[in-house]
């Protein structure tokens, strides 16, 4: 068995900045790999994690089944945050830059494999191509157009050797690396902009496609603004590369750079877990705020709120992915970064057969049942928010500087709709929902909503 887990930045803010994760996650889970040509999976299992959103970097490799396990970062450059921090917070002990091979490490009876980042990988420049031949108008030879590769992120190299790639290969007239930078809000700034633009392409038409993982992050509304001009050429704008459908290969591709691996065992643990889990979901209980229920062979779940309501008044989904993106949000429309927080939306439904459920409840409820059952049988280990605090860096390291009083202040606030019991506050949590106690979850570490709540604290009452 081997487990792939997917990275990506995440946002305590915009569910929309872990689409391109999530999209490329789930073409995994389907039938990659079955056509003439493409790269075959070989994966058993893929997740996600991320760094400012649930499951957490701390968190997500005790949701993973095998004891082989590839993870990749999908960015588009090595930066800082992949070279250093996401290694720090994975555990694995590695800082600086990753060899074409990963690196590997054993980390609880895990071998676990961490790749360079999505978007150095070579395979990226044909997703480019792909990208900017489907923007432009059925019939138009790419021969006679400009490939405008846009970055928001100037001198990584990674963008400018893709194009010098895609410039050997002669498909494009020409292919030009060009930088989104703030315009300004005055004309003259944005018209000194679209000239710059406009000074790039020799040829009748160009094609812009955007060097970014997402399609989040403000920067279609600050393109459109700069581009909302005359003095341009005729120009066809595509999507970002990073949520293309070629990524699942290029991943893939990355995910072997390691050689040939040997399958790895079933993690005893989590099978543990999750065998409880399903004698739980066949007599029919609670997780959190989730009732769970047998269903003809299937099971079913809603919000408790929501027990004894006519199917017909909810909202059914049969899929582990639609039960995530609608609990993404809460009755209000606001992003919830942390699952277990109590704003989970009511009006729905969820039936799932077994191979599903585990999935289903992972999206909803992540490292939940690992978490809650290595409690329950005391071998959860639990990171008190000094150590946390210490191996912080960058912006956050000035949450080494917060008061204890500083940290409770914030926590009342952040921690306070949340069902997790915080374990590495000192709090006390004698029961899970594995006795029958359906708000017993347990918090091994301060999450990063927290600690980022705890920053703006800290720079608050030194500004």
């Amino acid at each position: 068995m081997r487990s792939l887990v997917l990275i990506g930045h995440g946002s305590h803010h915009h569910g929309d900045s872990a689409s391109a994760v999530q999209q490329a996650a789930e073409r995994l889970r389907g039938p990659v790999g079955t056509a003439p040509g493409r790269v075959q999976n070989c994966f058993d299992e893929v997740l996600e994690g991320y760094w400012q959103q649930e499951p957490g970097l701390r968190q997500v490799l005790r949701t993973v089944a095998s004891s082989n396990v590839t993870v990749i970062p999908l960015f588009l450059a090595e930066s800082y945050l992949t070279e250093t921090v996401l290694p720090r917070e994975l555990g694995l002990g590695h800082q600086g830059p990753v060899p074409p091979g990963g690196v590997a490490r054993v980390l609880g009876g895990r071998r676990v494999r961490y790749t360079r980042p999505l978007g150095v990988h070579p395979g990226m420049a044909d997703v480019i191509a792909a990208r900017a031949t489907e923007a432009l108008p059925t019939g138009t030879d790419p021969g006679g157009v400009t490939l405008l590769l846009l970055t928001a992120r100037p001198g990584t190299g990674t963008p400018e050797a893709h194009a010098r790639a895609l410039s050997e290969r002669g498909l494009f007239a020409d292919v030009k690396v060009v930088t989104l930078t703030e315009p300004g809000a005055t004309e003259a700034g944005l018209s000194e902009w679209r000239a710059h633009l406009a000074a790039q392409v020799r040829t009748e038409a160009a094609v812009l496609v955007p060097f970014f993982a997402h399609a989040g992050g403000g920067w279609q509304a600050q393109l459109a603004q700069a581009l909302a001009g005359p003095g341009l050429p005729r120009l066809h704008v595509s999507g970002p590369v990073g949520t293309h459908p070629g990524v699942a290969d290029v991943l893939l591709q990355l995910a072997g750079e390691g050689g040939q691996e040997e399958r790895g065992d079933v993690d005893q643990p989590h099978a543990e877990a999750w065998a409880a889990l399903r004698e739980l979901a066949e007599r029919g209980g609670r997780l959190g705020e989730v009732l769970l229920t047998p269903h003809g062979g299937l099971f079913e779940l809603r919000h408790m709120l929501d027990e004894g309501r006519a199917a017909a008044d909810l909202r059914t989904f049969v899929s582990p992915e639609g039960l995530r993106d609608f609990t993404d949000r809460d009755e209000a429309g606001r992003h919830r970064p942390v699952r277990t927080w109590r704003t989970l939306p009511r009006g729905w439904r969820a039936v799932l057969g077994p191979a599903d459920l585990r999935l289903g409840l992972h999206l909803l409820y992540p490292a939940v049942v690992e978490e809650s059952y290595a409690h329950a049988h005391h071998n959860l280990h639990c990171t008190p928010w000094a150590s946390t605090a210490r191996r912080q860096t960058g912006a956050l390291a000035k949450v080494q500087r917060a008061t204890p009083d500083q940290v409770d202040t914030v926590a009342a606030q952040v921690c306070a709709p949340c069902l997790r019991t915080r374990l590495w506050a000192g709090e006390v949590l004698g029961q899970t929902f594995f006795s029958g106690v359906p708000g017993g979850l347990p918090c091994a570490e301060a999450c990063s909503v927290l600690l980022s709540a705890v920053r703006d604290e800290v720079g608050a009452g030194t500004a």
